[in-house]
């Protein structure tokens, strides 16, 4: 490593600085490119569509070939946190945070109890 990224910090704000000039222009041309698009319009829900089946395509990838310490846990322990986040996403009116976090605590709680 050069001496300029050996401080301690230096590794982590070239991390932050990579992700912030990789990722906020295309949030800005976003922005510019949408502002006029209409919530109702084919194009709209074309894209929230595919949108959704990329996260779904993700979430499901996770789920049944997970890859690091995921893949330490078993299979129906990774199910039933799926289940968990499914059900309070849907029972909270499709509250997405309220989701996730009962699928994450869904996953430490089975984790915890039957030690993976």
């Amino acid at each position: 490593m050069t001496p300029a990224l050996d401080d301690g910090f230096g590794g982590y704000l070239a991390l932050l600085a990579i992700a912030v000039f990789a990722h906020e222009p295309w949030r800005w041309l976003g922005l510019a490119v949408g502002r006029d698009i209409d919530v109702g319009s084919e194009v709209f829900l074309w894209v929230r569509a595919v949108a959704t089946a990329l996260v779904s395509g993700l979430v499901m990838k996770l789920v049944v070939f997970p890859a690091g310490a995921l893949a330490s846990v078993p299979g129906w322990m990774r199910g039933a946190a799926l289940l968990a986040g499914v059900t309070v996403f849907l029972a909270l009116r499709r509250h997405l945070g309220a989701g996730v976090a009962a699928g994450a605590l869904g996953l430490m709680l089975l984790n915890w109890l039957f030690g993976a």
